[in-house]
């Protein structure tokens, strides 16, 4: 899926800004909302969460459909072309309605979704709603339990004594929801480029890049298809001609993390123009290693979120700007898209900056053994029971494809993620997991590598992660869930567990390590939580790293504090950030500013 741009051939319009709102109270589709103005309807910014905009446990916590509503209309200028409406996320389940007509469906909270309204917006103003449903279940992707991940039965009281419906995450960040990027309309001319896809090759100083054009048909689409690839300064580097081929570079400049290059491949079809900024750089596994360029990297950075105060989950251009220049004052490289897709402008920023992304679907809580988690109420269910189990592979198989349809040109992204702290050792997992693993090789093109994130409690052993996964990503907690405060035991237990990794002959990463910190709190003799303990925790465990030659990365959990649900284990959400929600440096901080800045991307490990 092409992200949408202004082109000579093609119309953008933002539909950005404060739209009406109101919290559905279970007869919204009864009386049917979306076919008139909303009554008592209250102002809401889009994109944001709306969760933190207004004051009031019923409104943060709201269970259920919401709705927004904004009237619209196009310029008499784009009569005659085809008009899309896009939306780029929408948090988890959308309904979008015209006039009160409904015009698409969309699951999925973190991946883009689009409808043709060409026949459907005529002249004059209309009435846009897009319903909106917060429920995550054993279908959904977060998957929501029957009880909270860190604790706390199902359902709560309500003041009437009657049992309360909520939401129960069966993941540790909070469920933020609503339209939480933005929404677009553009046009095209009724003959249009559907799709790009680009794979690099590299021989020594020069490039080939095998493209494919998807177009909208048309006798004369192989004839009418023209593509040339700029350089930074503007000069034609290459072209081709034809939907499918190849492009010769001579002379390649490649794109390396934390120095990017970016070359501009323009394609015409007929009247349609699109130009996609493109890196060229190769990505592979061998042996131990893992090579960009054919050169042995290591991952210095992060797990992140997309959190900020009170957008929630919403878009924030210039957190996003802010939080690259920090990772790269400490010599940062990388970060995970901790547990959902980010949004297109961080992987855009992230090719323009240099930045390596591990690309993670929204496949986070699968997995019914989190601290009791759905097994609250003494039945115990296994995560991949045929019957009372998670219902989700379906689903999982479309944010695969989503999410390798929308990322698959973009030169910072070097590995799928398929799932982060899946049950990935239990019986089940492999038959689970097989297709999911199998479904992404066929989709991409690149063959980047693929992983799961696997959970401190799996056995490795059983972990099915060791039979799939191209590269081995571990989070953890070794000296803070396992064996804290005490250091020295749980040196040991790391060691123990990296002996058996190692025999695989893979690649490992650890994609989380981190401990609770609440800034300020110090002492001379460390104790958890301090800003202290925090430094001595990732001392030790960077030590052992270091003893690993298979340990090719490390990313801390978590790159800065983020809101979670209410638990006696949190405290106004997790502490676990080298920086503060508001990006203030934690000692820790400038300890992983020493270290980085010592250890070069290319080469660390002999």
């Amino acid at each position: 899926m092409l992200y949408p741009i202004l082109t000579p051939s093609r119309f953008l319009c933002d539909l950005s800004g404060v739209w009406n709102f109101k919290l559905d109270n279970g007869k919204g589709f009864e009386e049917k909302w979306q076919e008139k103005p909303l009554k008592d309807a209250m102002p809401m910014p889009v994109p944001a969460s709306y969760n933190d905009l207004k004051e009031g446990v019923d409104f943060r916590d709201h269970y259920g459909w919401v709705f927004y509503q904004r009237e619209i209309a196009l310029p008499a200028a784009v009569a005659g072309e085809r008009v899309m409406l896009r939306c780029d996320a929408v948090t988890h389940h959308a309904k979008v309605y015209l006039d009160g007509q409904l015009i698409c469906e969309h699951r999925g909270g973190f991946l883009p979704f689009e409808a043709e309204i060409t026949e459907q917006i005529t002249e004059g103003e209309h009435l846009l709603t897009i319903a909106v449903d917060n429920v995550i279940d054993y279908t959904t992707l977060p998957v929501g339990g029957k009880a909270d991940m860190l604790g706390g039965l199902m359902g709560g009281i309500a003041e009437s004594g009657e049992s309360k419906q909520q939401n129960h995450p069966n993941f540790d960040f909070f469920n933020y929801c609503g339209i939480t990027r933005p929404v677009r309309i553009y046009t095209t001319p009724k003959e249009y480029i559907q799709d790009i896809t680009l794979v690099s090759e590299v021989n020594g100083e020069h490039a080939d890049i095998h493209y494919q054009i998807e177009t909208s048909g048309g006798e004369n689409a192989s004839k009418d298809c023209k593509i040339e690839v700029f350089d930074c300064q503007g000069n034609l580097a290459a072209e081709g001609s034809d939907t499918e081929g190849t492009l010769h570079i001579a002379s390649v400049h490649l794109w390396q993390p934390l120095n990017a290059y970016l070359y501009q491949v323009k394609v015409t079809y007929g009247k349609d123009q699109y130009t996609l900024p493109y890196g060229v750089r190769t990505v592979r596994v061998e042996g131990e290693q893992f090579l960009i360029n054919d050169k042995p990297f290591y991952f210095k950075g992060y797990g992140k979120h997309e959190d900020t105060f009170p957008n929630g989950r919403g878009i924030h251009l210039p957190m996003n700007t802010k939080d690259i220049s920090l990772m790269k004052w400490q010599g940062a490289n990388s970060f995970r898209t901790s547990h959902y897709p980010y949004s297109e402008e961080m992987m855009r920023l992230c090719d323009q900056e240099g930045i390596v992304v591990i690309d993670e679907t929204t496949a986070v809580g699968v997995n019914l053994q989190f601290g009791g988690g759905a097994n609250f109420g003494g039945e115990k269910i296994g995560t991949f029971d045929p019957e009372k189990g998670v219902k989700t592979q379906e689903h999982h198989k479309e944010v695969i494809r989503d999410l390798i349809s929308r990322d698959k040109n973009y030169a910072c992204v070097v590995m799928w993620s398929i799932a982060n702290e899946p049950d990935s050792a239990a019986e089940g997992a492999y038959e689970y997991f097989k297709p999911l693993y199998d479904l992404a090789r066929e989709l991409d093109r690149q063959k980047l590598p693929c992983t799961l994130v696997s959970v401190q409690m799996a056995d490795p052993e059983k972990d099915c992660s060791g039979k799939l996964s191209d590269v081995i990503c571990l989070n953890r907690y070794y000296g803070w869930y396992y064996g804290g405060p005490d250091l020295e035991g749980p040196k040991l237990a790391l060691r123990k567990e990296l002996d058996y990794w190692k025999k695989l002959g893979k690649p490992v990463i650890f994609t989380e390590y981190g401990a609770d910190t609440v800034m300020g709190f110090h002492d001379a003799t460390p104790v958890m939580y301090t800003e202290e303990y925090q430094v001595d925790y990732y001392k030790m465990n960077n030590s052992v790293f270091d003893e690993y030659s298979m340990v090719v990365g490390e990313q801390a959990w978590n790159f800065a504090d983020f809101a979670t649900s209410q638990s006696l284990l949190r405290v106004q959400g997790n502490k676990k950030g080298v920086f503060t929600r508001d990006r203030k440096p934690k000692l820790a901080a400038h300890y992983f500013r020493e270290r980085w800045k010592s250890i070069p991307d290319f080469g660390y490990k002999k």
